[in-house]
């Protein structure tokens, strides 16, 4: 399983929300370089954005949900074009699961497990 992993639930369906493009980036001196993308599955997921071999390095990190294509192709109006979850690896031996509980007008956000 990948170090870093999410799951996006639809909170005004009370479903997983299935199709939801995520990118994963890392925060260097240069900006953000784009480490992975993937497309959440039927059950919400995305649980490889990183080859089961990368090395987790300490550092900053960020999530950024297409949360706008999402709903265009449920046919959904929404607010948010887009969620950006940004977070701190300090101890890169550990998981990091961060879920995304979405609406079409709200979201929030945690560390799983």
């Amino acid at each position: 399983m990948s170090a870093i992993t999410t799951h996006v639930l639809d909170t005004s369906l009370g479903k997983p929300a299935a199709g939801v493009p995520v990118a994963l980036e890392r925060q260097e001196s240069t900006g953000w370089k784009s480490l992975a993308s993937a497309v959440t599955s039927a059950d919400g997921r995305a649980g490889e954005l990183l080859p089961p071999n990368a090395k987790l390095e300490s550092g900053t990190y960020r999530l950024r949900f297409d949360t706008a294509a999402y709903f265009r192709a449920r046919g959904v109006a929404s607010f948010y074009p887009h969620v950006e979850i940004t977070f701190h690896v300090k101890d890169a031996a550990q998981h990091y699961h961060v879920p995304l509980l979405l609406s079409p007008f709200g979201y929030s956000t945690y560390r799983g497990s």
